[in-house]
């Protein structure tokens, strides 16, 4: 029995390493490239170059070696990075979230729950989407971007190219928001002070990287606002609204 039950588990242990050896070879490329100066300056963490080239990768390269590397893919898209959420969620401290306070709370849930409900009324009813995309962009605009539509994806169980469209969506109009939202300050500069206007890009901007990028170009205050306010009350309400929006999406 002993015999026979080992090249079996051998063989089945094999049939992940190719997958998970090429997710670590782009995350290592992702790496690589998100610490030049010149592009993490431009808002493309690491996270948004994996999945940019993640996609290159899976339209090109991917079709023609998909069959001993799906395993390990599949794996890392349904295990680890559920793993890799759980963890990121362990830099954020209960001190943190109480310097917020209940106001600061309060205005994440609201924006991310309008903007979830209104993405998808938006998508469905005038633009003529089907309801996963609808919900991806929706989760992905609403929290915190690319990272948000890939743990959604298992949730809806959306396809491949509904997904990429999801991604696609909130990493180009957050890449628009870098150049968009630093532009605005000094038309909106009366009503609001860098503090202030770092928490709005915080609370509307997808992801840490972007955050930096458009606080920085604004004032270092409005920076660290709004990285703060990104970081502690953003994951917070996300969080917990993810749980209510699973909740509607089984339903």
């Amino acid at each position: 029995m002993t015999a026979l039950t080992l090249p079996t588990k051998h063989r089945s242990l094999w049939h992940f390493v190719p997958g998970l050896a090429l997710t670590a070879a782009l995350t290592g490329a992702a790496l690589w490239a998100g610490s030049f100066p010149a592009i993490a300056g431009a808002g493309f963490s690491a996270l948004t170059l994996a999945i940019l080239f993640g996609m290159v990768v899976g339209n090109t390269v991917y079709p023609k070696i998909w069959q001993p590397c799906d395993g390990g893919v599949i794996f890392a898209k349904q295990h680890l990075l559920r793993l890799g959420i759980i963890l990121y969620g362990f830099r954020l401290t209960f001190a943190q979230i109480a310097d917020v306070g209940v106001s600061g709370i309060l205005i994440d849930v609201l924006t991310l729950s309008s903007t979830f409900f209104i993405a998808c009324f938006l998508g469905q009813k005038v633009f003529g989407l089907d309801k996963h995309t609808s919900w991806l962009i929706g989760a992905g605009s609403s929290i915190c971007g690319a990272a948000t539509v890939l743990a959604t994806e298992p949730v809806v169980k959306a396809e491949a190219s509904k997904v990429t469209v999801a991604v696609a969506t909130v990493v180009i109009f957050g890449t628009i928001a870098i150049f968009l939202y630093p532009a605005m300050y000094p038309l909106l500069a009366h009503w609001f002070t860098p503090e202030t206007y770092g928490i709005y890009m915080g609370s509307t901007m997808h992801e840490v990287a972007q955050v930096v990028a458009a606080g920085h170009a604004v004032s270092p205050d409005a920076e660290n606002a709004a990285v703060y306010r990104q970081n502690a009350a953003r994951h917070d309400a996300g969080s917990r609204s993810c749980c209510s929006w699973r909740r509607v999406l089984n339903s």
